[in-house]
């Protein structure tokens, strides 16, 4: 370390320069519920049992604590969230997105209004502006942007304003990492404290009857009447007024203050609806039967004047009397039930149970008691939140009740008291029943708050807090759980209950009516000595000697509900006994008489064979007194006395009681019970034997029996095992390392104490009771490592038994055997099951070892200061202090002897040891903690503080640990989970071991661990999993930084093993070679040697990073998010708050970069998933592929291989358009991204420039490549991604949570759900990076992420929002400062020809994402600092990037903020001002500038045309001002410009007032296209705007069109410029894809020249684009169903492929024919084209369109009525809805019958007609379909004006319309140029209906399958015999004579063939019908036969008479045209399906 510099040494001691000690011992006193530790009474000597309890209850915590625990990560990454104002350092940053919401949406407001565009749409209205731009004020202009400043001096002032105000810690703005990876966070363990459940405080405010006369006593306790069982004890007071209470004066000696409550705290573990607060009210002992004494409460009111008051008066009276003569008995009186079901509401249990889940880490569930127990385990927990769950969702309930229930006198017990609230349950009234009585109680009951002031225990010990003033106190009950309650004992309690239950004096003498008992605690024979120890009742003293039970009136065999409270002492004997007196009470008083009179006794010895007695008794009742020593024997072996006792039946059991015990410190187990007493009975002096039970144990048997009852202890039942789980423990390990001599002999009982407590470990684990941790470690073992284990200390029982024995042990009688080196030993250990070191009753001397063990030492030169002599420690080195007194020279150490002994372990122990090991390794940590603590070791050097052969046995047990991880790693998924958890815990072990052991050796230890796993697993992602968990671990240790020898980053570290590293002075990096440099950035060996833990994280990243195995998703998350919050610990360390702190702690880092830049292609693309869609942004990949048929310029230009959203630098790194590929999720990437940005950060910049400055252009391309991706992935979000709840989400909450309470319930658990879900492989090819967002994230499960959105408030929205806005701009600053390093580094090397192409590329991505105002400042600064140093170089090579350029700052120049706007209008200005100077290539510029407008114009919705306006002014402002400037022609060329740019907004001032008139709005486009005909790039742009307006309107056709013309027009320009054979000859080869494409050729060399500078330098000028525009075309077709135009369109784009020999596109473009083709095969007919219908416009408020008509082309299945209401609906919106109508006819319109004030709207259903030699072409139905231009509408009219009449008047009117352009085209109407009408006279029309009539049936017959229904229908309509206007009617009316006139012969002929062929297709449909008939519809057949033959001979003489004219030659009548005209009907007329 000498040679550290300085500065380093100095930086390496701030941060705590390997701090001597990290752990520390302290003692922390418990915290105790009470003022005063619940204590036994003073005064006695208690027995050592007891003495321990209460020793374990009142010591202190020992807890180990690490010293630096306060700025480890840990701590940190807790505090983050509690970093409260952390948020009122940031400044607010502005996003236009946020300020455009609230500011100007004027636009859309207001009376809108049709306008109307200028009929002449040439160039001359874009030029001619409407509006003037000099009437504006300009923006501020920056001052000096025209000064000369050099580019040095520019970039250094950009760079010095880029370094102020700039946040410091990134990581502070970063969300933090995801809870579950944060496998480093170990949970602190609860306290063990006393369990309590959910408290509910039940305050007892009026307790009357109607009338007062007497004082009455309420006793009150909780029942289950589920479980039958009571659960609480009792609550005694009364509310009697001081009046009545005199009355009791002679009987109360005194009152005090803790009888006097009237509210009381009950606890209540398993809450259920089944809970009922039970009040019992007694009263004073008076003459009479309960009912007899209820009379006067049922008839009398106390309002009642007059002779009532009499009554009650004298009542009174006899009520005093009967107080003061039978003051101290009771009598039962009344009672009432209070149902809690609706304060413990079950349903909002279940509720909340599913969070309370995570929250216990619990795995899984099993049943109902299981949820409660859930419910239990919250209680518990909930202690320490603010209100106990789940009662606090009830606010305080307040109840009257008017009715009592009289007590029945042979009905008192519990069992009928449970059949009475059952049967109250059902009907909630026993009235029927039961007497009531009516009263008013009054009960408050409310959740118990948290402290309340002067409250009592069960043991009337005060609570704190205790206030001064104290009036009435609140009582705590004592609950008695229904189940179970798993809370180990932490204060001392030790009471009794006597239930007193039935007596049967039926056969006694007489005197027996009115029973009572006394109950008294005795501790000897003499009435003096009973004790008071009896909890006294309500109003009277505390503690009392005896107590009375209540009486019924002259029962002989009464029931009891007495409840006897006792407080046991600490210490009992065999004297100690329950004494039971009888006694019958007179209630009348007879003279001389006593009141009592005795009926007998009976008695219960407390203690049996030393062990309390509980349970029930039924014992015998003596008549007499007692014999002496009765109380030894129990009532029922009272050995024959003289004179003999006499009992009531003759020595039966007449007497039931019940005796329940609550005692923290007996344990009520026979297992625990014998193992503490055998324990104590080695401990203190004893005389041998001892009594266990009922067997006796003498000396000898000792160590046998103890031996025996240690195995035996994990037999007892679980729960006193957990109630005394400290004490056990404690005692065991005291047994482990206590050297015990039984009888002159040594006794060892190490390896069975350490098997037992294997034993327990494994049953708590394995108990479904018990509660885990996320890291699965049992709680309570847990709570008792950190809190309660202390190191046993032998010292003083040693020195006792010595003494006792009487044998001085002055030498060790016990012999391990030798060990060599560890390795070797272990594993030969394992496999010989070695003879357990522990066992004493093999004597091995040294010479006669173990054969085996002999082979192991020989393999090595025996090392004979390592072999192991003696457990016993000479202790000499122990004791520094030389006066002190000499210790004993035997002791093990506790740590030693644990380390054997789970290295000896075998079989099933070994297997338990290691699957919790977890707790053996922190009993390890603790115990050589506080060792180290105690023999002051600290300053001796870490090596020699342990023993060697205790390193060799942590070595074993590492590696025997690692080999078990990998043997559980290649089982089944379900030891995976388990095989984690080791590892977790193995990987805390080695991190407590930093902290304890020598560095290097627990390095070595780590180094073993990894390599032995690789050798163990073949699986990569489990191998790198397991190691990341276990290395994000380590690396969480607070001195991570230290241990990685930090400083030494650019120095060699002392060990260096390359001494070409000449270690120099660290910070001056000048002095490095430059490969040096190179090499920092790489992770190399000496790298790893130097930063071991760093090194092995990088490489397991690395490795993660580089593999593809599966699962594999998961594993790179998890190796990233360690990396990210080992940079968040050091970032938010107070320790690194130093900048050259971070710069040294960078450079640790720097190997990251390496990694990252190497996985540059597995990144998820920011870029592609983000289609620029402004706010709307969504990020799922299917929808994706649908916009895609958006123009979305980053995708356009991908297909076009010119990656301009990727890559287009050095190689392009991904040359397909998608990368589907990516293996990194979205979360991972950004996380990893966000690591690369804080090394950036915090990196020496001038280490990074220098780096910069030697990569290879390839590997600068790829930094750029990174940077664009982070431009991307940091993008500010907005606030409003986050407010906005969707009702979905709020649905799929619902089933998810569903779900997971079900997988709750159903035992699986939400971890169980989890593997699942991870099982099932994800259907798409994704999945590896979609995946993760599958992940079951305990925090965001969906539907508690939709609900805390919800919750969220504004407030933390708002801080929310700030945070993530500062987040965004510190790291685009990041990437700028990246940038201006590339830059200049470059620049320094003369290589900037491609990288700056990179630089622009992402300085436009990042212009084109939501920025704030800070960020854009400085990126501008930066911007124009390039265009000052490589303006020439930009607008020669950087053409493209140039483009975007412009198009991004005008963007900006039309922004809202007047900041963001000034800098824009500054950098446009100069962008053109240098473009002038530097080549006067000005017109490039400037036409970039107008083709960037006009795309902003037509796509960008929130566009802002009066900004734009401003900053025009601006700029011509700033050509102005240009001093320079003037004297060239620059500020004409300028403002000739801006006046251009103002004329395109003025057009948009248009489009916007078109916005909701679709149709007009693209006139309006197309006319500002058509008028950009001499401008390609423009009507280029134009084209576009319109494609991606059709597009978002979903006329996928129309669009494809659009890109259609463009890529018509680009082919135009390029046949202009070069003529290859495989290009397009112009627009002429596009006509088959539409013939309206040779608009496109109107553009010829006179008006342009290609060549000329600034004309088609547009990025799809050029053959990539032409194949970009066309496949997107073909995309665009494909969605809107045109398959056959598809292929149109490739077998363009084929053969430029095929020119460029590009065959993954022709494979691609091939994938995508075969899908049209298949497409067509697979839907035929079912495909659906438009729906056409004629609009004609009258009246004059249209403007231009009146009477205009149009062709609309509507979606297909579009109906009449749906078109008519859409305008009809829209105009009445322009006009008023009164102004518009619709004509619903076709007849022509007349327009002087209109009113003038209205406008007319005339709609028709038209169809596409075609010629008849047409036909021959149009075959298929897309042909039919498809380059529509002339449409056909027919009118049905009559002469008289009438459209319908008879058959003989009935004329029909077609009409065709000619458009100007086919359908489909690049709008959806067209104009109507042509109209050609025809008239069809009544016979012709009846022609037409006739042939259809034929096609009709035809068709019916040869339908394939034939539809029986569809002929029957035809059919019917033929030959039905009641036809109206049927063929028969027909017939008569043009067939029945010949006509007159000789032009009509033809037509009548004409008929007749068609009735010849349609009577001969009825026949035919006839015949056939009859074969597809039923056996039912015979009937049917023969009807129609019938009708037919009718028809047929009605027929017949019209059909056979011939015109005999006819068949003469004849001079022709009719014209070509006409018969052509009908021919071509005929052929129409089959197609017709639908008609007006």
């Amino acid at each position: 370390m000498t040679q550290l510099s300085n500065l380093d040494s100095e930086l390496a001691h701030e941060l705590g320069d390997f701090p001597e000690d990290d752990l520390d011992i302290v003692f922390t006193p418990k915290e105790c519920r009470t003022l005063q530790p619940s204590m036994p009474e003073d005064g006695v000597e208690l027995d050592s049992h007891v003495r321990d309890c209460v020793q374990t209850y009142i010591r202190e915590w020992l807890i180990v604590n690490r010293k630096n625990q306060g700025n480890s990560d840990i701590c940190s990454l807790k505090n983050k969230g509690s970093r409260k104002d952390f948020h009122k350092t940031l400044q607010k940053q502005t996003f236009e997105s946020e300020t455009l919401d609230s500011s100007d949406t004027s636009f859309q407001a207001g009376p809108k209004h049709v306008h109307v565009l200028p009929e002449d749409a040439s160039k001359t209205t874009l030029t001619s502006s409407d509006f003037d731009l000099r009437s504006l004020q300009p923006d501020p202009r920056l001052e000096n942007l025209l000064r000369h400043v050099s580019a040095e001096e520019f970039e250094r002032q950009n760079e010095e304003a880029r370094r102020t105000n700039r946040h410091a810690e990134l990581l502070a703005l970063y969300p933090s990492v995801d809870e579950e990876d944060a496998v480093e966070i170990r949970p602190v363990p609860d306290r063990p404290k006393e369990h309590l459940g959910n408290r509910i405080l039940v305050k007892l405010q009026t307790l009357k009857f109607d009338i007062e006369i007497e004082p009455l006593f309420a006793c009150i306790a909780l029942y289950d009447i589920k479980e039958r069982k009571k659960i609480s004890e009792n609550f005694h007071c009364d509310l009697n007024p001081d009046s009545l209470r005199g009355f009791l004066r002679s009987h109360t000696p005194s009152i005090d203050l803790s009888t006097q409550a009237r509210s009381a705290v009950f606890s209540v573990t398993y809450p259920s609806s089944d809970i009922y607060l039970v009040i019992k009210i007694e009263k004073v002992l008076q003459q009479g039967e309960i009912g007899d004494c209820a009379e006067p409460y049922m008839v009398l009111k106390e309002s009642e004047a007059g002779k009532t008051k009499e009554k009650i008066e004298k009542l009174k009276a006899q009520a005093e009397s009967f107080c003061q003569r039978l003051g101290k008995y009771r009598m039962p009186f009344a009672w009432i039930p209070i149902s809690l079901s609706n304060f413990f509401n079950v349903a909002t249990l279940e509720r909340e149970l599913p969070e309370a889940e995570g929250l216990n880490g619990k795995g899984s569930i099993s049943d109902k008691r299981a949820t409660l127990l859930q419910a239990r385990r919250l209680s518990e927990r909930s202690l320490s939140s603010e209100d106990a769950y789940p009662v606090s969702n009830f606010k305080t309930v307040s109840q009257t009740h008017n009715t009592f229930f009289k007590q029945e006198g042979d009905r008192l017990s519990d069992e009928d008291l449970f059949k009475f609230l059952a049967d109250f349950k059902r009907s909630s009234s026993l009235q029927r029943r039961i007497k009531t009585l009516p009263g008013t109680l009054k009960v408050e009951i409310s959740p118990a708050p948290e402290s309340l002031g002067y409250c009592l225990t069960p043991e009337l010990l005060p609570v704190k807090p205790f206030p001064e003033n104290r009036n009435r106190p609140h009582k705590e009950i004592l609950e008695f759980p229904i189940r179970e309650v798993y809370v180990p004992h932490t204060i001392y309690r030790n009471l009794l209950y006597v239930y007193p239950q039935r007596l049967n004096f039926a056969n006694r003498p007489a005197s027996a009516r009115n029973i009572t008992i006394k109950i008294q605690f005795m501790c000897g024979e003499d009435p003096t000595c009973a004790m008071p120890v009896i909890f006294g009742k309500s109003s009277g003293p505390e503690f009392l000697q005896e107590i009375y039970t209540a009486i019924t009136y002259h029962n002989k065999s009464p029931d009891f509900y007495e409840e006897v409270k006792i407080k046991l002492p600490a210490k009992l004997t065999e004297k100690h006994h329950l004494l039971f007196t009888f006694y019958h009470i007179s209630c009348q008083p007879k003279q001389g008489a006593s009141v009592e009179t005795l009926l007998g006794y009976t008695w219960l010895p407390i203690l049996l064979n030393d062990r309390l007695q509980t349970g029930h008794y039924c014992l015998p009742v003596a008549l007499d007194k007692l014999p002496v020593h009765y109380s030894i024997h129990s009532p029922e072996k009272v050995p024959s006395q003289t004179p003999p006792v006499k009992w009531v039946e003759g020595h039966k059991g007449v007497f039931n009681v019940e005796v329940q015990a609550v005692s923290s410190v007996h344990t009520q187990d026979n297992h625990l019970e014998k193992f503490f007493t055998l324990c104590h009975s080695l401990e203190s002096q004893v005389t041998f034997p001892i009594r266990v039970m009922d067997q006796k144990i003498t000396e000898a048997t000792l160590e046998h029996e103890l031996k025996l009852s240690i195995i035996c202890l994990n037999s007892s039942r679980l729960e006193p095992l957990v109630l005394f789980l400290h004490l056990v423990l404690d005692k065991l390990f005291q047994l482990a390392v206590q050297p015990m001599v039984i009888a002159g002999q040594t006794a060892n009982f190490s390896q069975f104490a350490f098997e037992s407590v294997v034993a327990i470990v494994n049953s708590l684990h394995n108990s479904k009771d018990l509660s885990k941790d996320q890291h699965g470690r049992n709680c309570l073992l847990a709570s008792y490592v950190y809190y309660v284990f202390r190191l046993p200390d032998p010292q003083r029982e040693v020195a006792k038994l010595g003494a006792g024995s009487g044998a001085v042990l002055t030498e060790s009688r016990y012999y391990t055997f030798g060990r060599t080196s560890a390795v070797s030993v272990g594993n030969k250990l394992l496999q010989s099951r070695v003879i357990s070191c522990s066992n004493p009753d093999i004597t091995v001397t040294q010479t006669t070892t173990d054969e085996e063990v002999k082979n192991i030492m020989s393999s090595k030169p025996v090392d004979h200061s390592s072999n192991r002599m003696s457990f016993y420690i000479e202790a000499t080195n122990d004791t520094p202090n030389v006066c002190a007194s000499p210790r004993p020279s035997n002791k093990k150490h506790f740590h030693e002897e644990l380390a054997l002994q789970m290295v000896v372990s075998t079989g099933m122990v070994r297997e338990s040891v290691f699957k919790y090991a977890w707790f053996f390794f922190e009993l390890l940590i603790k115990s050589m903690a506080q060792y180290v603590h105690n023999i002051e070791k600290q300053d001796s050097p870490r090596r020699s503080r342990f023993s060697d052969r205790f390193k060799d046995d942590i070595t074993t047990i590492v590696s025997v640990v690692t080999s078990e991880i990998a043997a559980l790693l290649v089982k089944p998924q379900k030891e995976n989970e388990q095989a984690e958890k080791i590892n977790i815990s193995l990987a805390f072990f080695l991190y407590d071991l930093l902290s304890l052991m020598d560095r290097g050796f627990v390095f070595n230890l780590i180094k073993h661990y990894c390599n032995q796993l690789s050798n163990k697993l073949n699986s990569l992602s489990t191998l790198i999993s397991m190691r990341l968990e276990f290395l994000r671990i380590l690396c969480s240790h607070e001195h991570y930084l230290n241990l990685n020898l930090f400083f030494m980053t650019s120095a060699s570290a002392p060990a260096s093993p390359s001494p070409s590293l000449s270690s120099q002075n660290s910070s001056s990096c000048s002095s490095f070679q430059d490969q040096k440099i190179a090499g920092m950035f790489d992770l190399s060996s000496e790298y790893r040697q130097q930063h071991f833990l760093t090194g092995l994280l990088f490489t397991e990243l690395a490795a993660a990073l580089d593999t593809d195995s599966e699962g594999i998703s998961k594993v790179q998350r998890k190796a990233v998010s360690a990396i990210l919050s080992l940079l968040s610990s050091h970032d938010l360390d107070p320790r690194c708050s130093k900048k050259e702190v971070k710069i040294k702690i960078a450079a640790l880092y720097l190997p990251l970069v390496g990694i990252i830049l190497d996985s540059l292609s597995q990144l998820h693309d920011f870029t592609i998933s983000d289609a620029r869609g402004g706010k709307g942004r969504t990020g799922n990949p299917e929808e994706e592929q649908e916009s895609a048929g958006a123009i979305n310029q980053n995708v356009a230009l991908a297909i076009a291989g010119n990656q301009f959203n990727l890559r287009s630098s050095g190689i392009s790194l991904m040359s397909l358009p998608y990368r589907q590929n990516a293996t990194l999720g979205p979360d991972t990437t950004r996380n990893l991204l966000i690591c690369f940005l804080w090394i950036m950060k915090n990196a020496d910049q001038n280490l990074i420039q220098k780096w910069i400055a030697d990569l290879p252009s390839m590997q600068l391309n790829r930094i750029l490549d990174l940077l664009f991706i982070c431009v991307s992935c940091f993008e500010y979000k907005g606030k409003q991604s986050s407010d906005k709840v969707s009702t979905q989400a709020l649905q799929k909450s619902r089933d998810v949570k569903a779900r997971l309470e079900e997988a709750l319930l159903r035992g699986e658990g939400a971890r169980g759900e989890m593997m699942k879900r991870c099982r099932i492989p994800a259907g798409n090819d994704r999945s590896a990076g979609l995946n993760e967002n599958l992940r079951w994230r305990k925090e965001q499960t969906h539907w508690r992420q939709a609900n805390e959105r919800q919750d969220k408030t504004k407030a933390e929205l708002d801080q929310e929002a700030l945070i993530s806005g500062n987040l965004a701009t510190e790291a685009n600053l990041i990437i700028l400062d990246m940038q201006e390093n590339i830059i200049q580094a470059s620049f320094a090397a003369e290589c900037r020809d491609n990288l700056l192409g990179g630089v622009l590329k992402v300085l436009v991505n990042s212009l084109g994402c939501d920025q704030s105002t800070t960020y854009l400042t400085h990126c501008f600064g930066t911007l124009r600092a390039l265009i000052a140093k490589f303006g020439d170089f930009l607008f020669e090579e950087e053409v493209e990037q140039c483009a975007d350029l412009c198009q991004r700052v005008l963007h900006h120049c039309s922004s809202s903020i007047d900041i963001t706007r000034t800098q824009a209008c500054a950098t446009l200005y100069l962008l053109m001002r240098y473009s002038f100077s530097s080549t006067s290539n000005f017109a490039r510029v400037k036409m970039q500038v107008t083709m960037s407008l006009a795309s902003l114009v037509g796509k960008s919705p929130e566009f802002n045309e009066e900004f734009l306006r401003r900053s025009l002014r601006t700029i011509l402002a700033y050509a102005e001002e240009d001093v320079e400037m003037q004297p060239t022609p620059f500020p004409v060329q300028v403002e000739e410009l801006l006046c251009n740019l103002n004329s395109i907004l003025s057009d948009t001032v248009k489009m916007r007032e078109f916005q909701e008139d679709p149709e007009m709005l693209m006139d309006l486009m197309y006319r500002i296209a058509k008028g950009y005909q001499t401008s390609p790039d423009l009507r280029l742009t134009w084209l576009q705007n319109m494609a991606e307006k059709h597009t978002k309107r979903k006329c996928y056709t129309e669009a494809a069109m659009c890109l259609v013309h463009a890529a018509a027009l680009v082919a135009e320009y390029l046949s202009m410029l070069e003529d290859r054979n495989y290009l397009p000859v112009g627009s002429v080869s596009f006509q088959n894809i539409s013939s309206n494409v040779l608009e496109e050729s109107a553009v010829s060399d006179d008006i342009l020249s290609p060549d000329e500078d600034g004309i088609c330098s547009g990025r799809y000028f050029s053959e990539s684009g032409l194949v970009g525009l066309l496949e997107q075309a073909a995309e665009l077709f494909s969605t809107g169903g045109l398959y056959e135009t598809v292929n149109e369109v490739y077998k363009i784009v084929i053969p430029i492929l095929e020119a460029h020999r590009d065959f993954r596109k022709l494979t691609l473009t091939h994938s995508k024919l075969q899908k049209a083709f298949d497409s067509i095969i697979n839907k035929g007919q079912k495909r659906m084209f438009g729906t056409y219908f004629r609009v004609g416009f009258y009246g004059s408020k249209f403007g231009d369109l009146d009477e205009q008509e149009f062709v609309y082309k509507e979606p297909a299945i579009t109906k009449l009525p749906e078109i008519s209401h859409r305008l009809e609906g829209f105009y009445g919106q322009c006009f008023g809805e009164d102004a518009v109508e619709v004509i619903k006819d076709s007849t022509p319109v007349d327009k002087r019958k209109l009113d003038p004030n209205k406008a007319y709207i005339q709609i028709t259903f038209v169809e596409p007609y075609f010629d008849e030699y047409e036909m021959k072409d149009r075959v298929t139905y897309f042909e039919k379909n498809f380059n529509l231009c002339r449409f056909m509408y027919t009118t049905p009219f009559t002469m008289d004006g009438r459209p319908r009449g008879e058959l003989s008047e009935q004329y029909k009117r077609n009409t065709i319309l000619t458009t100007m352009h086919a359908f489909p085209y690049i709008k959806t109407r067209i104009n109507v140029i042509q109209k050609e009408e025809f008239i069809l006279t009544p016979i012709e029309v009846a022609i037409e209906d006739m042939q259809k009539k034929t096609q009709e049936l035809t068709a019916a017959t040869n339908q394939e399958p034939p539809d029986a229904k569809m002929l029957q229908m035809v059919l019917q309509g033929s030959v039905g015999a009641t036809v109206n206007q049927g063929p028969l009617e027909v017939a008569q009316v043009f067939l029945a004579e010949i006509p007159a006139d000789p032009k009509l012969y033809r037509h009548h002929n004409k008929l007749r063939l068609c009735f010849k062929e349609f009577i001969m297709r009825c026949g035919e449909a006839v015949e056939k019908n009859k074969r597809l008939i039923t056996a039912d519809q015979r009937e049917y057949q023969q009807e129609l036969r019938k009708n037919y033959g009718k028809l047929k001979e009605s027929l017949r003489p019209m059909i056979e008479r011939k015109i005999p004219e006819l068949y003469k030659p004849v001079v022709k009548v009719h014209s070509t045209r006409d018969s052509f005209r009908n021919q071509s009907f005929r052929k129409y007329e089959a197609q017709t399906s639908q008609s007006t």
